[in-house]
C-alpha cells in the first residue's frame, strides 16, 4: 500500500514539476488550474497518509505526527476542493459526476469529523475517521487499477468510467467500515471480560 501510494504521489509531483510530462487532457480541462490542485493535494495526502499509521511512530515522534497530520488534512482541504470542481465536468455523463463529485464531497467529510475529535481529545475515535478518510484517498491507488483492467478487458473507456466513478472508492469505504465495526467489536468484548480494576489500570 505504501509503495503504491508513494509511486502516485510521485507521478502526481512529477507532472507538476515537468510541464511536458503532463497529458493532455490537463490543457484541455476548463479547469486547469483545479487539475494541478487536485494533483498536489492528492499526492500530499498519498505522500503523508501511510506513516500516520504506525503505531511506533505515533508514540515515539508525536510532534511529527501531528504535524504530519495537519499537512495531509491541508492536502486533502486542497485536493477534495479541486475534485469537486473536476467533478462538474467529469467523464461518464451524469452518473460520473456523480461519483467523483461525491467521493469529493464524503473525502472533506471525514476529514472534518476525524480533526473535530481530535480537537476534542476523543483520540479512539478520531483514529477510526483517519481509516475511514484514508480509505478515500486510496481512490487514487484503486482507479488506476480499474481503468487498465477494463481496457484489458476491452470495455470501452466511456463506458467504463461510469462505474468507475464508483467503483475507485465505495468498495474501498465498505471494507473499511467492516474492519472498524469488528475490531469495535473485539475490543468491546475484550473489555467485558476485564474487570474494573484492570480497564482503570488501562486508563
Amino acid at each position: 500500500m505504501t509503495f503504491l501510494c508513494l509511486a502516485i504521489a510521485g507521478y502526481a509531483f512529477v507532472l507538476l514539476a515537468v510541464p511536458l510530462a503532463r497529458p493532455p487532457f490537463i490543457a484541455q480541462s476548463p479547469y486547469p488550474l483545479a487539475v494541478l490542485a487536485h494533483f498536489v493535494g492528492g499526492g500530499g495526502a498519498l505522500a503523508l497518509g501511510p506513516w500516520q499509521f504506525l503505531t511506533g511512530a505515533r508514540s515515539r515522534w508525536r510532534t511529527w505526527h501531528r504535524w504530519a497530520g495537519r499537512g495531509y488534512a491541508l492536502a486533502i482541504i486542497v485536493g477534495g476542493v479541486a475534485g469537486l470542481i473536476l467533478a462538474t465536468k467529469a467523464q461518464g455523463g451524469v452518473a460520473g459526476r456523480l461519483g467523483f463529485g461525491t467521493l469529493a464531497v464524503v473525502w472533506l467529510s471525514t476529514l472534518v469529523m476525524a480533526v473535530g475529535h481530535a480537537w476534542r481529545g476523543e483520540i479512539a475515535v478520531h483514529r477510526r475517521w483517519m481509516v475511514r478518510n484514508f480509505a478515500l484517498t486510496l481512490a487514487a491507488v484503486t482507479l488506476r487499477f480499474y481503468v487498465p483492467g477494463s481496457m484489458i478487458m476491452g470495455i470501452p473507456f466511456e463506458r467504463a468510467y461510469v462505474f468507475i466513478a464508483w467503483l475507485c472508492w465505495v468498495p474501498n469505504l465498505v471494507v473499511v467500515e467492516w474492519m472498524v465495526r469488528r475490531n469495535q467489536r473485539s475490543g468491546a468484548a475484550r473489555l467485558g471480560k476485564l474487570g474494573v480494576a484492570e480497564v482503570a489500570r488501562m486508563r
